[in-house]
């Protein structure tokens, strides 16, 4: 590893973002809430400055174009980690402590969407910075970067899969750069789009722009303390169909619009999957709701496929206290958490295609039992999956759910409630938002947790908007041979 390098890819990143402060500044001056322009033009101050004292102590470094793939993980990481760091600062001057503030920021720039927030009596700068940090860290602040500034063009490759890893290395343009911007245009197009129709179906212009920023991305932060409870059922829909696609494959996106033929999400074989996960356990949701919970037709289907939707896509928004549903409603709930939503979406989880190869993994070693000397490929689509792939997809299901019990058992002991410590544990390596139960459930909140819970928590939901290789490449001592 070469510090001088990765110092200035870190201050790059720092110094780009920035002049993200710049726009809750300006959201501030049109509602005139003065009061919030010192607190976000601190938190950007304090980020330039990070960004240029190492600029000033950096020698002999005035490009990242050769930076190697060990430094674009450890790169990446320390943005995403700063990010959230410098993010928490607005939330000092509202009251939070400093836990709750990183929480918080945390929870946004990794479109998680879990909350500490015991009441919603801020400004509105504070709620649109809240889903404002979700939108950005949905599509990838670096992946942003790689598609605007010519300074990460060359390099973009090695922090464009830092950022976004996946099961595959889905490279759809000649170059990285254009891919971001692809992906950027398609994620921009569509949250225009969600306002527009947020908008004209009775939404004022502030929660149109904030729920929208919150459901493309994943996020599910909501200006509402009962998120969605109440809302109209077409407003319901638009969001439940917004959640859907943020969930699905932006690349797979991309090449519909550009073609303009739907039918091209129907030939990917993970798309299927995903969507038929989808559909059958929103009709078996409904069902539970029509025979358990006594709601009537509609709103057993709309409020089955909302929640369905917003648990499988990782936003996290509600249209109902699930929490006080029946056994068998929650447990649906819970098997979608943990199918999680398609690789290179919005969305967190394992992801849709890690599955699928994992049972076609299974089928192959069940297969060979019968004929050892047979030689079994695993395809997706067809393409023959490369062994190293597979062996990635292992090690990454090995090591989420060996995160995931290890936080979940620590947590549990800390709260003393396996409810809270298992769900809250899921979901936030999962960047969902809502647990289970009154405490973290819903329309609760995490503030009442251990300041030692919410640090496990903290670092859990960057590990889930990373997907783990950066992180567990941190432990790799080969990293920290300084050269």
């Amino acid at each position: 590893m070469r510090p001088n390098y990765l110092a200035y890819t870190f201050s790059l990143g720092m110094g780009y973002f920035s002049l993200v402060f710049i726009i809750p500044v300006i959201v501030a001056c049109i509602y005139g809430d003065f009061n919030s322009i010192l607190p976000f033009f601190t938190a950007g101050f304090c980020t330039a400055v990070t960004s240029l004292v190492l600029r000033k102590i950096i020698k002999g470094v005035d490009s990242i174009n050769d930076i190697k793939k060990g430094e674009g993980l450890f790169a990446v990481s320390l943005c995403w980690i700063f990010a959230g760091l410098f993010s928490s600062i607005p939330y000092l001057f509202y009251g939070f402590s400093p836990i709750n503030a990183i929480f918080e920021a945390t929870s946004g720039i990794t479109a998680t969407g879990a909350t500490i927030l015991t009441h919603f009596d801020y400004p509105n700068t504070l709620f649109f910075w809240r889903s404002f940090t979700q939108w950005l860290g949905g599509m990838g602040i670096i992946v942003l970067f790689i598609a605007i500034l010519p300074q990460f063009a060359i390099a973009g490759r090695q922090l464009f899969f830092a950022e976004a890893p996946g099961p595959t290395e889905d490279k759809f343009t000649p170059r990285i750069k254009n891919t971001a911007g692809a992906l950027w245009k398609v994620y921009f197009g569509m949250t225009l789009l969600d306002i527009i129709l947020l908008r004209t179906n009775g939404m004022d212009w502030f929660n149109s722009i904030c729920h929208a920023f919150s459901s493309v991305s994943g996020g599910g932060f909501s200006p509402s303390d009962v998120s969605l409870v109440g809302s109209s059922n077409v407003i319901l829909w638009i969001l439940c169909f917004f959640m859907f696609f943020a969930g699905a494959s932006y690349n797979l996106q991309y090449r519909v619009w550009t073609k303009l033929n739907p039918f091209i999400l129907f030939k990917n074989e993970e798309f299927r999957v995903y969507f038929s996960i989808a559909l059958f356990a929103g009709l078996l949701l409904a069902g539970s709701l029509f025979a358990h919970q006594n709601y009537d037709f509609v709103n057993s289907i709309t409020h089955a496929f909302f929640q369905i939707t917003s648990a499988m896509s990782t936003t996290g928004f509600c249209s109902a206290d699930f929490a006080s549903w029946d056994y068998t409603s929650k447990a649906i709930l819970f098997a979608v958490m943990i199918a999680g939503s398609c690789a290179s979406s919005a969305g967190g989880g394992i992801k849709i295609m890690r599955w699928i190869l994992i049972w076609k993994i299974m089928r192959a070693e069940m297969a060979k039992i019968l004929h050892p000397k047979a030689i079994f490929n695993i395809k997706i689509g067809k393409y023959t999956v490369p062994k190293e792939i597979l062996y990635q997809t292992l090690m990454f299901v090995s090591f989420y759910f060996a995160i995931l019990a290890v936080s979940g058992f620590f947590v549990s002991i800390i709260e003393e409630n396996t409810i809270v410590g298992l769900t809250g544990t899921v979901s936030a390596i999962g960047n969902i938002g809502p647990g289970f139960g009154k405490l973290i459930g819903p329309l609760g909140n995490y503030d009442g947790l251990q300041t030692i819970s919410k640090s496990i928590l903290v670092i859990d939901m960057y590990i889930g908007r990373l997907e783990l290789i950066p992180f567990l490449v941190l432990f790799q001592k080969d990293l920290w041979h300084i050269k």
